[in-house]
């Protein structure tokens, strides 16, 4: 049985979309959350949810791309909530953009958040993790962390890169009780996906809706997923229960890769 009773949760991009969801579903194992966000307005429902279900969370302003912001944030959250024993690298942007239209400003903007963020927020926890002998670490990785898709360069190069840093930091840690490990969600309709879609519809001519059906249309199972599917794969990963799982990746994308 999973078990997060006593830990603390660093979730970055925890204020909304996949982020929330899996922050609620780690407070739901018993774990205390700290919703590591960017905007901590728009993180306020989040941070109600967790505690409405009768949980303890509070939010943190953090930058990923900004390497004192992670330094500050680590300071914060063991001041507030203690030790950290978790933390779930999630914070993450999409664009779809043709090669010949991306300039160097937005292809920066997502290496720098999708994967210069993981590094620079791992960089700052695994420290204290270190000296606690134990910790988790999960990062949010993509359905086209294996196999890029057109017109998405920089998000497929971030999302591969995501692996190759796993699989580098679990090879460093792994004689110690600290496994890091990734998750590949597949479609879920999230604010991010929903961006995609519009993204979509216009480069198709098509609707919203049309342009949805034929994006939830490529998993096999025929429906997305949801946050909360990956929370509690996520959930699975933090807990002892997987103390010999490290270096991996998994998908949790209802059958669109099939390794």
């Amino acid at each position: 049985m999973i078990n997060l009773e006593g830990k603390v949760a660093v979730v970055t991009g925890g204020g909304m979309g996949i982020g929330a969801g899996i922050a609620k579903v780690l407070s739901g194992y018993g774990a205390t959350i700290a919703i590591a966000d960017i905007n901590t307005e728009t993180s306020k429902p989040s941070l109600e949810a967790i505690e409405a279900a009768g949980g303890k969370a509070a939010i943190f302003q953090h930058d990923v791309t900004d390497w004192d912001s992670a330094f500050a944030l680590v300071e914060a959250v063991e001041a507030k909530l203690g030790p950290i024993d978790i933390l779930v690298n999630n914070a993450g942007v999409s664009k779809r953009m043709p090669l010949v239209e991306m300039t160097e400003q937005g292809w920066d903007r997502v290496l720098d958040i999708n994967l210069k963020g993981q590094f620079i927020t791992t960089r700052a926890v695994i420290p204290g993790m270190l000296a606690r002998n134990r910790g988790r670490v999960i990062n949010m990785a993509s359905v086209v962390s294996k196999q890029g898709v057109g017109n998405f360069s920089a998000y497929c190069t971030s999302k591969f890169g995501v692996i190759g840093f796993t699989q580098s930091i679990a090879q460093e840690y792994a004689k110690t009780n600290i496994t890091v490990n990734a998750v590949c969600p597949g479609i879920l309709m999230t604010p991010l996906h929903d961006g995609i879609v519009e993204q979509m519809a216009t480069a198709d001519n098509v609707d919203f809706e049309t342009a949805k059906k034929n994006f939830v249309g490529l998993v096999p199972q025929g429906h997305p997923q949801t946050p909360e599917d990956v929370g509690h794969f996520i959930a699975f990963l933090a807990s002892d229960l997987a103390q010999n799982v490290t270096g991996q990746s998994y998908h949790i994308d209802g059958g669109m890769q099939m390794d």
